[in-house]
């Protein structure tokens, strides 16, 4: 009786550790709630990087690796599109994939905002993979994702960013009297520790670069602010 309790207590917590971890995106028999975004957001910056264009067959997903091609088949006409993920979300309860407005109208989804898909992986385009940069030698760290000067562009990084990662945080500067709105994650004492998440971030598509924690304290050196500097002005 003590070992069969044991062996229970065993399977417990094993099975409790593997669905604590982290896996890829699997919806429930492969289906999900689609919705869509378009214009709104049309010009503006994704978290990829990329500027979103609703003309285009793009999607936003909370998990997939930027750069991940999926097919997306509509289980109300069986219409289907391949799309790309460059961007985060939905950040709506119950969806789980936001479709550019074109990929939305070859499926029949702009009337009814919403409709069960059936999501399939086909592959990825590698070129989202990014190379981690640094711009600072001495602790301790942090990591830029995205530096804006539009705030409302941070705030939705920052959104996306929450997903997945903690201690996402919105640090506001001024350069040559223009304010920037940097989204940063965490503050690391070791290289090593913040050379592994970096790494992590670079792997999905995210531009990552390690710099000073606390700059007001630690100013940076002359080269570390130029490269900020050349680093800061990619984004509106």
């Amino acid at each position: 009786m003590g070992r069969s309790r044991k062996c229970v207590c065993a399977f417990i917590v094993a099975a409790f550790m593997l669905s604590s971890c982290s896996t890829p995106y699997k919806s429930p028999s492969g289906f999900a709630i689609a919705s869509w975004y378009g214009s709104e957001f049309h010009g503006r910056p994704t978290a990829s990087g990329e500027i979103y264009d609703m003309n285009a067959y793009t999607c936003a997903h909370k998990e997939y690796p930027f750069g991940t091609r999926l097919k997306v088949t509509s289980t109300v006409n069986d219409k289907s599109v391949n799309c790309i993920v460059n961007d985060r979300g939905p950040f709506v309860d119950g969806r789980d994939l936001d479709l550019s407005y074109a990929a939305a109208k070859d499926m029949g989804l702009l009337g009814s905002g919403t409709a069960t898909v059936r999501i399939d992986k086909l592959d990825r385009d590698s070129s989202y993979i990014k190379e981690v940069k640094y711009v600072s030698d001495s602790g301790p760290f942090t990591i830029q994702v995205g530096s804006f000067r539009d705030e409302s562009n941070a705030t939705r990084l920052k959104t996306g960013l929450e997903l997945k990662y903690s201690k996402v945080y919105i640090s506001k500067t001024d350069i040559n009297g223009e304010k920037f709105f940097r989204v940063r994650i965490g503050e690391f004492q070791e290289r090593g520790e913040v050379k592994k998440v970096a790494a992590g971030l670079a792997e999905e598509g995210y531009s990552a670069f390690v710099t000073r924690y606390d700059e007001k304290k630690a100013p940076p050196a002359k080269k570390e602010k130029e490269e900020m500097r050349n680093l800061e002005n990619v984004r509106p």
